[in-house]
């Protein structure tokens, strides 16, 4: 890791994630520096400009400006939220070829400037694209994370929070697999305060499995939809990114459902998906293998096999 006495967080892509990230990041004084390095200069200088006018406001005042990727050689963690963005109609699948050249240039600038940290990928297809860096960069598999599922599972805690009328930070719930259209919800692990979702279903009259299915689809679909209206969505994935940067810098241990590399786990290797995983100042400490019953065995299968299929298909473009 890097010898730089301080942590220090370097952004590459200064769109809407990315900017996101950056408010985030500052209002929760989670890293002592922060550089935003983009394309477009101008957008980086005065996003810099901006979060600096309101550091006064911030529990503890983050150095922030806009660099270049020299800058990342001292960097503990760099973000990279570049690339081409899902359109209406777009799956993440879809974008594959575009952003694999994109992180080839963005990945190559980065390892050139002797940087030796943990990378945090955002951008989608994330899981490929994680992959994709951990294959550009040369780095320990442990070093290199995608946002994987973490925003799919922190919609889940919320959809299920709704309706049973209880706080989110009381569900325990994750969704793994592809960040996309295979993921999947583990129903066998979820509990409500301890107590097994299907166990509350059974329990009382008011709750049905047909409900459960309709949250899970809203789970999934869900990029769709704010994407449909909005036209891109920023400020979950950007509060998730947060999340993960907090559990490596402050060395936590905390388990985040995030795209790791399997290397037999969960039946499978040579992938990156999301899945539970402890995080801390190392990076991914190790994988968090929960039992999953025969359906959700399937099925994450099946997200796995269309995982390996897209990088079989385009591996010739990352070499």
């Amino acid at each position: 890791m890097t010898k730089h006495n301080v942590n220090r967080v370097a952004l590459i892509g200064a769109g809407s994630v990315g900017s996101s990230y950056a408010f985030a990041m500052l209002n929760q004084s989670i890293a002592e520096e922060f550089v935003i390095i983009d394309l477009n200069e101008d957008k980086a200088m005065g996003d810099a400009m901006d979060l600096n006018h309101g550091k006064v406001f911030a529990p503890n005042p983050t150095k922030t400006w806009y660099g270049q990727y020299e800058d990342c050689r001292d960097a503990d963690i760099v973000v990279i939220s570049a690339g081409a963005n899902q359109k209406p109609g777009e799956t993440r699948l879809d974008l594959v070829q575009k952003n694999l050249k994109i992180f080839h240039s963005i990945v190559t600038k980065v390892m050139d400037s002797g940087f030796n940290g943990i990378f945090l990928v955002a951008t989608n297809p994330v899981d490929i694209l994680t992959y994709a860096t951990w294959k550009f960069s040369g780095l320990p598999k442990e070093r290199v994370i995608g946002s994987g599922t973490i925003l799919d599972s922190g919609r889940f805690r919320f959809l299920l929070g709704e309706y049973f009328d209880v706080a989110p930070g009381n569900i325990h719930a994750n969704i793994i697999g592809e960040h996309g259209d295979t993921e999947l919800p583990v129903w066998s692990h979820a509990t409500v305060g301890g107590v097994p979702v299907m166990d509350m279903i059974d329990r009382n009259p008011a709750y049905s499995r047909e409900d459960l299915d309709e949250i899970f689809t809203n789970v999934r679909d869900a990029a769709y939809h704010i994407i449909e209206k909005k036209g891109a969505t920023y400020y979950g994935i950007a509060m998730g990114l947060a999340r993960i940067t907090r559990a490596i810098l402050h060395n936590e241990n905390s388990i985040l459902t995030v795209s790791a590399y399997l290397n037999g786990e969960y039946g499978t290797d040579d992938v990156y998906i999301g899945v539970p995983a402890v995080i801390n100042r190392q990076g991914i400490r190790n994988v968090v293998e929960v039992r999953l019953d025969d359906t959700e065995q399937g099925q994450f299968d099946h997200s796995a096999g269309v995982l390996k299929d897209i990088l079989k298909e385009n591996f010739s473009v990352m070499q």
